[in-house]
């Protein structure tokens, strides 16, 4: 049901299988809060439903066994960009769908994960201007087959990073080298991390794990003043 994957120290990474791990869906419903009970009504498809609940309940599962309490125990909170956080605690966690597949990543310092199925060409050739110049650049680059996982890598790494900011895509998608090639570009005070995913030739994923050093707040921007009175 669940399958953890690789990754660099300091960081678990789960393959979360909603075929595989819906059957736990209907006795534990119960353990899910108001929000994620909403926002899994609000979905029109009954497969984009399952997937979130799978997501979520092995989020729960996942951080209750870290923190020592009850799935239904663990409490989450927003950040300043909106990002969900586990309330008073130093467990860091990202997640990321798509289709029905789910990864869930969790650390102690900030981290972010996503992974997407390799788009259609149409949709590389549309959305590749989005990227960074460079990125753009190393996509177009590529022989036409292999455009597809070029851009796959560039969008998983970017968002991954993104959401280890806190960010997420608020920030642009043209801002930040991460890279479309083989091998992840480098980031100061960052790790990005290409995932061996069970399906390597329908998906790409990534994990972006903060190095020793790094600022909570994204490159480029000011930090906050000091406090008063």
């Amino acid at each position: 049901m669940l399958r953890e994957l690789s990754a660099p120290a300091g960081a678990r990474v789960w393959w979360v299988d909603t075929a595989a791990y819906r059957h736990t869906v209907p006795g534990s419903l119960h353990v899910l809060d108001a929000r994620e009970t909403a926002r899994a009504a609000a979905f029109l498809r009954e497969a984009d439903r399952e997937t979130y609940l799978c997501a979520h309940l092995a989020l729960r599962r996942l951080l209750g066994e870290h923190l020592g309490v009850a799935p239904g125990a663990v409490r989450f909170t927003r950040g300043p960009h909106g990002a969900p956080a586990v309330a008073d605690s130093p467990w860091r966690f990202s997640l990321a769908h798509s289709g029905a597949v789910s990864l869930v990543a969790l650390s102690r310092a900030p981290v972010g994960v996503d992974v997407e199925a390799l788009p259609e060409p149409g949709t590389v050739e549309r959305v590749t201007g989005a990227l960074h110049p460079r990125e753009a650049h190393e996509i177009r680059a590529a022989a036409p087959a292999d455009r597809p996982a070029a851009f796959a890598r560039a969008w998983t790494r970017k968002e991954a990073y993104l959401k280890a900011l806190g960010t997420g895509l608020t920030r642009g998608t043209a801002a930040d080298h991460t890279g479309a090639g083989p091998r992840p570009a480098r980031l100061p005070g960052w790790r990005l991390t290409d995932l061996v995913l069970p399906v390597p030739d329908t998906h790409r994923a990534a994990l972006a794990t903060r190095a020793g050093g790094a600022p909570d707040r994204p490159p480029g921007t000011s930090p906050p003043p000091p406090a008063t009175g």
